[in-house]
């Protein structure tokens, strides 16, 4: 555990505070106070810190991830669905402001105008319905198309983060298949109907890095880049010339 604590950074009290909560799965032991920890554990740990330093989860919603993500009859949809909604911020519905009612139907409107496959629990329909109504509130809230090119530009940006999580191929009849190719649409449609079962908890978390990775870093880095480009472009349109 000393050297599982040093590669990853982690306390040793920390370690030992999340097997206690079931985040990790036990080591081999090899004595009666001693047991081995791989790298599986190292990068468990890894995804730990990204959930709980990054994406502020508190540890009973990472439980619940790892829960689903060591069910290998969880599919990979429920498992990333699993992350997603402890993400998001939970809004509560405001069934008598007129603002939230109006903004809440054109949310619904909007996710059915593009036949996005949405659940009605979504948190993100409420978080979305709750920038709509403060926007109204302040008539500044998008005109025209503009709140479906918004959606349209997300749409193709969530497609090529989902598109690019890589799936390792199931073996080959004889065994001796790459561990880490690609698994083709085919393939990948019948894991899919499987449960994902045939990925293994090694596949399965190889999926969940990415789209942690996507979800909740690459999250950061868009909301820092329209910010720094939010900045230039004040700056040309706005700065006196005298601060040039």
């Amino acid at each position: 555990m000393s050297e599982l604590s040093r590669r990853s950074g982690v306390p040793v009290p920390t370690i030992k505070y999340y097997l206690r909560e079931g985040l990790m799965l036990p080591g081999t032991a090899t004595a009666a106070t001693r047991a081995e920890y791989g790298e599986p554990h190292l990068r468990r740990l890894r995804l730990i810190r990204a959930l709980l330093e990054v994406g502020g989860l508190s540890v009973a919603s990472i439980r619940r991830i790892i829960v689903a993500l060591d069910d290998e009859t969880v599919s990979l949809h429920v498992l990333f669905g699993t992350v997603q909604y402890a993400l998001a911020p939970h809004v509560r519905p405001r069934p008598g402001d007129a603002d939230w009612q109006a903004a809440e139907g054109e949310v619904d409107a909007l996710i059915a105008g593009l036949g996005w496959q949405v659940e009605p629990d979504s948190p993100a329909r409420g978080l979305l319905a709750e920038a709509l109504a403060a926007l109204g509130r302040l008539d500044q809230a998008p005109a025209g198309l503009s709140l479906r090119v918004y959606a349209e530009a997300m749409r193709r940006l969530a497609g090529l983060e989902i598109d690019s999580v890589r799936l390792p191929a199931e073996d080959g009849e004889d065994g001796e298949g790459d561990g880490d190719a690609e698994v083709g649409p085919t393939a990948e449609a019948g894991l899919a109907e499987a449960g994902t079962a045939g990925l293994g908890l090694a596949g399965r978390t190889d999926a969940l890095e990415s789209v942690v990775a996507g979800m909740v870093l690459y999250e950061r880095v868009i909301i820092a880049l329209r910010r720094l480009a939010q900045e230039d472009a004040s700056a040309r349109r706005f700065r006196p010339a005298a601060m040039d």
